[in-house]
């Protein structure tokens, strides 16, 4: 028997590269897992802070039983509405109704992608991170409305209804505030004075937290965009239907709005749902207005004084981490108390809002950014 070595060869190769495609493969869901379990962390913390928070500006106690402090009592809830059971509308349209909530749940969770944590603390660096991110959260209100009308029932079909509604009222204004920052970057980035980099994409998130740190605390865009900031705050509050903008699952008019025949593990993708989106406008706020994972004072860098930048490795991410989640978590503070303060608005105040305020608002910033850096030039 006579073996051709160069077959052997050959067929050693493949193996070997098919091995390394496997382990590539494998390599590249850790860090998947790795923010997914981050998240899912970030939505136990904020539900937990949120009921601590409520239960001081009511002069309440508030959960203690379900661990110390109550910090096991999202778990406890969580598992409970894993273990109820899945009830169906008998006249509903059963798709519609079983694919709703996902919907609402992976539109929100696609995007994660692009929010970086820290330099290269990203999964996807895209040049058009920021509207990749509008264009996916656009998705969701889809899936409210899917629920609504597979329902059956008139009070979902309304939630729907003013889901998809409020959706587009407050979309724009938003939209119109990034691309606010993003046309800033832009002009600076032709004038080679304003940003500190060079591309040929404008709208990546990483480039945007990187052009806010050149000038450390003051460089951040909520000095250069004090109208933006404000527009993107209200609007972000309403994407996110939080009082006083939650009239798509208003108690006290729809019982409970899209989410009124649902029960069990689809009802918990609601709320799932619901907390990871304002975790993620929160992360946006910070890394649009905030600076994201830079904070430096004038003259005085922070990484500098305290030697971050020597520091490299897993203690330098972590420091990247802690300043992004820290300044998400102020912004969580803002709407959490802003529930407890703010009554919910009738639903023709809140397409006035939108419409006819912050609308010609953003227009105004818009045009305002365009002539000052025209002008500067």
């Amino acid at each position: 028997m006579i073996i051709d070595t160069t077959e052997v060869q050959t067929i050693n190769s493949f193996s070997t590269s098919g091995f390394f495609k496997e382990v590539y493969g494998l390599i590249w869901i850790i860090p998947i897992l790795t923010l997914i379990l981050e998240i899912t962390i970030g939505v136990l913390v904020i539900v937990w802070l949120e009921r601590e928070i409520s239960a001081a500006i009511q002069q309440r106690i508030g959960p203690e039983y379900a661990g110390p402090l109550g910090i096991l009592q999202a778990i406890a809830d969580g598992t409970k509405l894993l273990l109820k059971e899945d009830l169906l509308p008998s006249r509903g349209d059963i798709r519609l109704f079983s694919v709703g909530p996902s919907i609402a749940v992976i539109s929100v969770l696609l995007s994660y992608l692009v929010i970086p944590f820290g330099y290269r603390l990203v999964l996807a660096d895209l040049g058009i991170g920021v509207f990749l991110w509008i264009a996916i959260s656009s998705i969701a209100p889809i899936g409210l409305l899917m629920s609504g009308y597979g329902s059956n029932n008139k009070y979902s079909f309304s939630g729907g209804l003013r889901a998809a509604a409020q959706s587009i009222s407050y979309e724009i204004p938003l939209t119109l505030c990034v691309l606010s920052i993003s046309l800033r970057l832009e002009i600076g980035r032709n004038d080679q004075v304003v940003l500190p980099y060079d591309s040929d994409l404008d709208s990546s998130t990483v480039d945007i937290v990187e052009a806010q740190s050149k000038y450390g605390f003051w460089g951040w865009n909520l000095w250069r965009q004090p109208i933006g900031f404000l527009v993107f705050l209200i609007s972000s509050l309403a994407e996110c239907e939080r009082l006083p903008f939650d009239l798509p699952e208003a108690e006290e008019e729809l019982v409970a709005g899209y989410q009124t025949e649902y029960s069990g593990i689809k009802y918990a993708l609601f709320y799932l749902a619901s907390y990871l989106n304002l975790l993620v406008s929160s992360l946006f706020v910070t890394v649009l207005y905030l600076g994201g994972w830079n904070f430096s004072i004038p003259y005085i860098p922070i990484p500098e004084l305290f030697r971050i930048n020597q520091m490299a490795g897993i203690f330098g991410m972590t420091i990247d981490i802690f300043i992004t989640l820290a300044k998400a978590y102020l912004f969580l503070f803002i709407s959490i108390t802003t529930r407890w303060t703010l009554p919910r608005m009738r639903i023709d105040q809140l397409l006035n809002l939108g419409w006819k305020f912050l609308l010609p608002i953003s227009l105004g910033n818009l045009l305002l950014t365009t002539s000052s850096q025209l002008v500067s030039l």
